[in-house]
């Protein structure tokens, strides 16, 4: 069950470094100094009683119309792609925990928690930390040369739990001066998930091509990217952002992928999913003769192609093969960091990744806020070589560690509701064999698999029209016919319970329609 803490401010940053940012706002304000050491002081209560009750009785109502509509045409300004996808029925008036009333005025489960932005929901009271710390003056704007106090913390953090340490832990000290493959000991501060990856990317191609006079080990050799294939041997069973070099890992700009191929700039070859023996092939074949391998970019559960997992020996094995021969290694877990205990996914396969991506989960949608943790012993860029103006955010920073904050107190209990959830799943597919395939993901990121397409976008489409977001991925040749969820971490066992009630229901009219 999950349960609620009470943290403040200086419980959070430390008595000492508050105890200056008060004296700081008492000398821009002119006011009393212990004004603004009482909202210091003040503790939060990160998930009451009240907040978690109200989860349970919305989830009764999801679908229900609970305000009138907001009857307004307003298109706004957007390009034809945007404006062919765009459903204003469902876009927020308003969001609470797990759910938000649409512009139909009808209450919503986010069932993909918002894209994955959510993992505690819109609106978690743990984050009115924020509001205080504005009310101190904490500033939000710094750049790369005045990393804030809180910034500089959170990267000490992350950095322990990447290497399975307490924030305390004498070791963290030996971590953060290592400079070797496999240990991550320093942290890029960016926005987006894409960025973070870019910076992978960058560094990785720093060891071909010079990017400021540092030495290249690996000048006028071909960089090959080996990245995650899909079931038809084509690159798209993998994703790894929107810049241009990461859309080509994944086969679009075929084009311009193919003259920097020709050209000798880089290549991109993927490897099938779960297929140790093929990717220890790949790793031979692409470090002969003019070639080198770059690196492997990886997720650990395929989100953007059906849900799938890869497996425990798998990765291992492919790890091992990348370490003998000097290929770099990033663990892609934009979507996976954050929901599970620990953090990180990696850390419960035993890998060691020399690149690790995370973003989306840990500021919680109050800012768009990625980071890059990489292994010293790649730590090429100058200052300007990944820069981005508003990486560095105090109040970001500090969204990160109010969720780490209360996974690391609730981490057990949540992972038990994924458990729950996703075994509850597979039950239900069980018992619908004439529509359903089994399921795919793993925990909150569980994905329902279907007999065809046609089945999957069919259950997605009604689902929707029940308010429940989740989508099937019909925009990828070749992917698995699955329908996405990724619950929000608060969902309780009933409220998942109550999901799969309304999941049965569908499939039930399904198979009707069917004839089965």
């Amino acid at each position: 069950m999950i349960e609620t803490i009470r943290r403040s401010l200086a419980d959070l940053l430390g008595e000492e470094y508050l105890a200056a940012v008060c004296a700081a706002r008492a000398a821009l304000t002119g006011r009393p100094i212990g004004e603004f050491e009482a909202i210091a002081r003040q503790a939060v209560d990160f998930y009451p009683a009240p907040f978690a009750h109200r989860q349970e009785a919305l989830m009764a109502r999801v679908g229900q119309q609970v305000v009138p509509p907001f009857a307004d045409s307003l298109d706004g300004a957007p390009t034809g792609s945007y404006r062919a996808a765009q459903h204003s029925a469902a876009a927020p008036l308003g969001g609470l925990g797990a759910f938000r009333v649409g512009e139909d005025g009808r209450l919503y489960f986010a069932g993909k928690s918002e894209h994955y932005h959510i993992p505690l929901g819109h609106g978690f009271p743990g984050y009115s930390l924020i509001e205080n710390a504005k009310a101190l003056g904490i500033p939000n704007a710094t750049h790369n040369n005045t990393r804030g106090y809180i910034t500089r913390l959170l990267e000490r953090r992350l950095i322990a739990a990447a290497n399975g340490l307490a924030p305390d832990d004498p070791a963290l000290e030996e971590v953060l001066a290592a400079k070797k493959p496999g240990v991550l000991s320093c942290v890029i501060n960016l926005e987006t998930g894409s960025l973070a990856v870019e910076a992978a990317l960058k560094m990785m191609l720093a060891r071909f091509y010079e990017i400021d006079g540092k030495p290249c080990p690996y000048r006028g050799r071909i960089p090959v990217f080996l990245v995650i294939a899909d079931n038809a041997g084509g690159p798209a069973g993998n994703y790894h952002g929107t810049t241009v070099i990461a859309q080509t890992l994944r086969g679009l700009w075929p084009d311009f992928a193919r003259k920097a191929g020709d050209a000798g700039l880089y290549k991109v070859v993927g490897v099938p999913i779960n297929d140790a023996g093929a990717f220890r092939a790949a790793i031979e074949t692409w470090n002969r003769g003019p070639y080198k391998t770059a690196g492997f970019c990886h997720e650990i559960i395929l989100m953007n192609y059906g849900g799938i997992v890869l497996t425990k020996e798998y990765l291992q094995a492919a790890y091992a093969a990348c370490r003998a021969s000097d290929t770099p290694v990033l663990c892609d877990e934009i979507q996976s960091c954050a929901w599970y205990d620990g953090l990180f996914l990696f850390r419960k396969y035993g890998l060691a990744p020399d690149f690790v991506s995370a973003g989306k989960g840990f500021p919680g949608g109050c800012y768009p806020a990625s980071r890059l943790l990489a292994s010293g012993a790649f730590d090429s860029l100058t200052q300007f070589g990944a820069l981005v103006t508003n990486g560095q955010e105090e109040l970001a920073s500090l969204a990160y560690l109010v969720t780490m904050e209360f996974l690391a107190a609730n981490g057990p209990a949540m992972e038990a509701v994924g458990r729950h959830y996703h075994a509850g799943a597979a039950a239900l597919a069980a018992r619908h064999p004439a529509v359903c395939a089994g399921v795919e993901g793993d925990g909150h990121m569980t994905a329902l698999s279907f007999a065809d397409v046609a089945h999957a976008a069919a259950f997605c489409q009604a689902m929707n029209r029940r308010c429940v977001d989740i989508s099937a991925q019909t925009y990828k040749p070749n992917c698995p016919p699955v329908a996405l969820t990724k619950l929000p971490l608060i969902t309780s066992e009933a409220m998942a319970d109550r999901l799969l009630a309304l999941f049965e229901e569908e499939l039930q009219r399904l198979e009707k329609e069917a004839g089965a």
